[in-house]
Order: C-alpha cells, then sequence, then structure tokens
C-alpha cells in the first residue's frame, strides 16, 4: 500500500508539471509512512513540504492542489485529508488491506524479501576473536549480531559472505604458546615462573595435559625455540576447533576463515608497504615507519612498521581490508567491540588514501554485555565459577533465548542479560513470548482440523469477513514486515526485526483474548484461520532472519 500511495502521488504531480502547476521538472526525495497516532490515518506524506521548499509557496496550498486531485483518485482510499505543516493524510478502506494475507500465503517463506541489493557483493567480518581463548558473552553478543544481519542482507538480495579473521600473527601468539609451555613443564612436575601478561585461564591447563598425553615428555627434548614454536601452533589449533564449535552450537557459520598469517606468506603486507614507499604515502622519523593518515581525517599519523622492524597490527589490517575490496566486495562490513572504536578513524583514512568510496567500509560497535542473575551482576572472572564462556552460556539458556536477547537492542547500547529471566517460560522473556504465539498459533489451526475445518486458501477464504479494528491493525502490522526487514539491512540493525515481532505478537495475544478463532461460523472461522496463518508465516520468517527457531509446540 505505501508503493501504491507513492505512484499515486507521482502521478498526480506529472499531472500537475505537464499543467504548469508546479514549475520543477523532478520530484523531491519524499517519504509515505504510518504515522505513529492512527488518528493521523494509514499512511502519509510529507510530499508538499518538500515541494515547497523549491515551489516558494506554503506546503498546505500545494498539499491542497494535491489532495484536490488525488480524490476519486483511488478505490482504495476513504478520505484524505491536510494536517499540520502540510501533511497529506490517507485513510484506507478496509478491503484495502485484503490483499496484503494472499501475498504472504502465495510469499510463504520469501515474504519480506526483496532484491534491493541487486546481487552486489557484501562481505560481513564478524566475531574474529583472537585464537588464544574461549569465546565470551560479549563474543556472543557480535556473533549473533553478524549473523542475523549476514541473513537478512542476503534476504533483500545482496550476494553476503560471512568471515572469520583469525590474529594468528604478532604478540599475542607468542605469548599464547609459552602459557603452553610453561603449563606444560608445570605438568610434568617442573617449577617455573609464570609471569604477568600470559594467558592464565583454566583452559590452558586442560591444553598442557592434553599435550602431556599425546607427547610425553617429548616436547620438553626439543630445543626451546622450536618448543614454543610447537606450543603456539599446537594451542591455536586446539582453540581454534572449541570456538568453531562453539559456534556451530550457537547457529552461526562462517564461509571462510581468513589467516592473518597468510597475509605476510603470500607477500601482501610487504608489496603493501612497498608501494607506500614509492607513493610517498608512508615516512621513516625514529626509525619507524609511520603512514601519513592526518592527510585523510586521523587525528595523527600512525606507525606500520616499528623500529625493531616488525610490523604492526595496523600493517596487516590494512592489507586485509585491501584483499576484501580485491576479491570483488563492494562493502566491506566490520563488527568490532566498542573498546576499538579509535580504530575506525585511522582504517578509514588509509582506504581513503588508496583510493576506496567513503563508504566502502561500514565498522559496527558492540557494546558490553552486563551478565546478570535475578538482577544481580554476575562476576565475569573463571575464579568466581560463574559464567563468562558462551558455551556456559548456551547450556544454561539455549541457544534460542541467547541469541534473541543479544538482538533485542541496538548493537551500540550496552546490553543487561539476565540468566535467569531468560530461562522463564512467560512473558518476561522476549524469545519465550514471540516462540509461544508461533506455537499457540499452530495449536489453533491444530484444533480447527480436529473440528473438520481445513487451513484455508486464497481461492476459498471471504477475507471480507474480518472486519474487526483489531484485524486490521494486524493486518497493517503484516503488510510493514517488508519495509521492516528492508529498513533493517539499510541500517545493519538486526534489532528491528526482534522489536517488530514482539509488537506483532503483542496485538496477537490482545486479539486471541478478546476473539474466538474457531468459531460457530464456519467462514468466519476460516476467515480468522486465514489471518492466524498469515501472523504464523511472517513469524516464522522473522525468527529465521534472527537465526531463532519457531517451534510449533512448546
Amino acid at each position: 500500500m505505501k508503493q501504491y500511495i507513492e505512484e499515486l502521488l507521482k502521478n498526480v504531480c506529472m499531472q500537475c508539471m505537464e499543467q504548469g502547476l508546479l514549475r520543477q521538472e523532478s520530484l523531491p526525495a519524499f517519504v509515505v509512512e504510518a504515522p505513529r497516532n492512527k488518528e493521523h490515518g494509514d499512511l502519509a506524506t510529507n510530499l508538499a513540504m518538500m515541494l515547497a521548499k523549491t515551489e516558494r509557496r506554503p506546503p498546505r496550498q500545494i498539499a491542497q492542489m494535491l489532495v484536490d486531485r488525488l480524490h476519486g483518485a483511488s478505490p482504495h482510499v476513504e478520505k484524505i485529508e491536510i494536517a499540520g505543516a502540510g501533511f497529506i493524510n490517507f485513510f484506507l478502506k478496509h478491503e484495502a488491506w485484503h490483499d496484503v494475507l494472499h501475498d504472504i500465503a502465495t510469499a510463504g517463506d520469501r515474504f519480506g524479501s526483496s532484491q534491493e541489493g541487486g546481487g552486489r557483493r557484501i562481505i560481513v567480518e564478524f566475531v574474529s576473536a583472537n585464537p588464544t581463548g574461549p569465546l565470551h558473552i560479549g563474543h556472543g553478543r557480535g556473533a549473533a549480531l553478524g549473523d542475523a544481519l549476514a541473513r537478512i542482507l542476503s534476504f533483500v538480495g545482496y550476494d553476503v559472505v560471512r568471515e572469520y579473521y583469525i590474529n594468528d600473527v604478532g604478540n599475542q601468539m607468542q605469548n599464547l604458546g609459552k602459557s603452553l609451555y610453561l603449563r606444560y613443564l608445570q605438568e610434568l612436575g617442573q617449577q617455573v615462573d609464570f609471569p604477568e601478561g600470559l594467558y592464565r585461564g583454566e583452559y590452558m591447563v586442560a591444553i598442557a595435559r592434553d599435550l602431556v598425553q599425546q607427547k610425553g615428555r617429548g616436547i620438553m627434548e626439543l630445543p626451546e625455540h622450536d618448543a614454543m614454536r610447537f606450543c603456539t601452533t599446537y594451542a591455536a589449533e586446539v582453540i581454534l576447533a572449541d570456538i568453531k564449535h562453539d559456534l556451530e552450537l550457537f547457529g552461526v557459520r562462517f564461509d571462510t576463515w581468513f589467516s592473518e598469517r597468510t597475509l605476510f606468506d603470500n607477500g601482501h603486507v610487504q608489496e603493501l608497504l612497498a608501494h607506500f614507499q614509492e607513493t610517498g604515502l608512508v615516512y621513516e622519523t625514529e626509525g619507524a615507519l609511520w603512514f601519513r593518515t592526518t592527510q585523510f581525517g586521523d587525528e595523527k599519523d600512525r606507525v606500520v612498521v616499528k623500529e625493531d622492524g616488525t610490523t604492526t597490527y595496523f600493517a596487516s589490517d590494512i592489507a586485509y581490508h585491501k584483499q576484501k575490496f580485491d576479491r570483488g566486495f563492494v562493502q566491506a562490513i566490520d563488527i568490532w567491540g566498542a573498546d576499538h572504536h579509535g580504530y575506525v578513524p585511522r582504517l578509514t583514512a588509509v582506504l581513503k588514501a588508496l583510493g576506496y568510496p567513503e563508504n566502502a567500509l561500514h565498522v559496527i560497535l558492540v557494546q558490553m554485555v552486563n551478565l546478570l542473575r535475578d538482577g544481580i551482576p554476575v562476576a565475569m572472572s573463571t575464579r568466581s565459577g560463574e559464567f563468562v564462556t558462551l558455551r556456559q552460556v548456551i547450556e544454561e539458556v539455549g541457544t534460542d533465548a541467547a541469541r534473541f536477547m543479544f538482538l533485542t537492542r541496538r548493537s551500540d547500547a550496552q546490553l543487561d542479560f539476565d540468566l535467569e529471566i531468560a530461562k522463564k517460560q512467560n512473558d518476561e522473556n522476549p524469545v519465550y513470548y514471540v516462540q509461544y504465539a508461533h506455537a499457540r498459533i499452530c495449536s489453533i489451526i491444530g484444533y480447527a482440523a480436529e473440528k473438520g475445518i481445513a487451513p484455508p486458501s486464497a481461492s476459498t477464504v471471504s477475507i471480507d469477513l474480518l472486519t474487526e479494528p483489531e484485524e486490521r491493525d494486524i493486518i497493517r502490522k503484516l503488510a510493514a514486515f517488508p519495509e521492516v526487514v528492508a529498513g533493517s539491512a539499510r541500517a545493519c540493525e538486526p534489532h528491528r526485526i526482534s522489536v517488530y515481532l514482539m509488537e506483532l505478537v503483542g496485538q496477537f495475544h490482545r486479539y486471541y483474548n478478546r476473539y474466538r478463532v474457531v468459531t460457530d461460523d464456519p467462514a468466519l472461522s476460516s476467515s480468522r484461520l486465514y489471518l492466524m496463518l498469515g501472523i504464523r508465516q511472517v513469524l516464522r520468517n522473522g525468527l529465521q532472519l534472527l537465526g531463532v527457531s519457531a517451534p510449533e509446540k512448546m
């Protein structure tokens, strides 16, 4: 209906231009949207106010001119009003919404999808935790966000690749190898000092025990350099395997796992640094090599090669992002922890220096998760015996609850995750609230079948019988789903779908508590079942985009 009203407005404006009533030759950008207050109609537009800027006439005068020509132009419009500074409000006839239910039935699992992306290739890089320890709850929020965003972007027509960047080069890997080696020696009875800055988690002790079982004292017999290198590789492989396992439990898959080390093995970092020197984008001072990021909007220049000749993580990140675009992606979406906010300007500056468009990189920052139990903060420490890993949270509350809870708020807002609420089987738990509505509708359809009422089809149902105001409101809500999905994709905000689903479910529960779906009137029962089928399909589609199941029984 939104598109329908947009076309009506465009046609009327074209008539006014042809008659010389509008001076401009093209329309300005305008919006048609549902007003927050239902008293202002089903849809409203700011077209008259946008035209007033160039026409140099009062917007209400322009609105009146348009409304005079819109009256009678559509069989679906009941009345049109001018409000405020010049808004045009459309009140649609009840039957104008009926096709929405047919559209849902026809499109099925694809209702809400589009080809807005036009097949353009986008890479979504997320999680990318260093292979130095298990995933924690903060990684879980980024994982849910990245996976849901990839699903949504694919649903609206983008060619999406999910990628995990493995930081397997640098000091953190050397510290990992040293940590395992020292734990290995301790397991063999050696008394060793364990310096600050190494990885002290109990997971390192477990890996060391496995290493002793596999290799015995063999690692001790190697030269220390070789022992360290072996321990680094061994620990990274074990930890990465655990990370992959946890992500699989969480319903997150990646198309590619990109190793930072390959950037050096294939010469990409070295070639890029040589290019920077040839073009004068870097300069040397105090023995280090600096990139001129200030020339491209950063607050200060950044080191790419340190005094000792080793490259910085920044150098690797530049090469990595260049590789993304070399692989044919038109946009790279990175999902980072909020503590990396200062890194955004420098990477944006470098990509600008390399000639990429300003929108080539889109960074989404994910705020912290405050873990609670019955409203009381949970100590985020392994020593406390409380939950710190994603796996432990999944084991207690389940994948569906964890994913949905992570996706109930904007990523740049801190999130309170209460373990007890996530386990409740009532409307306090948002995922239960939504899933239960889906299961209840399945139960209603099953009950109708027992009464001999088959699931209705478009050719047999009489939608005209859906005359209650709550029914109209639900159908309007269902009609908004494609726009919610498209807006979620454009803004990279999956939480919009979570919020929408909770609002839709609220309308459903209120309707169900007031009206019987299966009545003594077969025709009315069939019509209301058709409405239930529409709600169920949209709930299922929305949950699928969030990576959450839609159970038929609960």
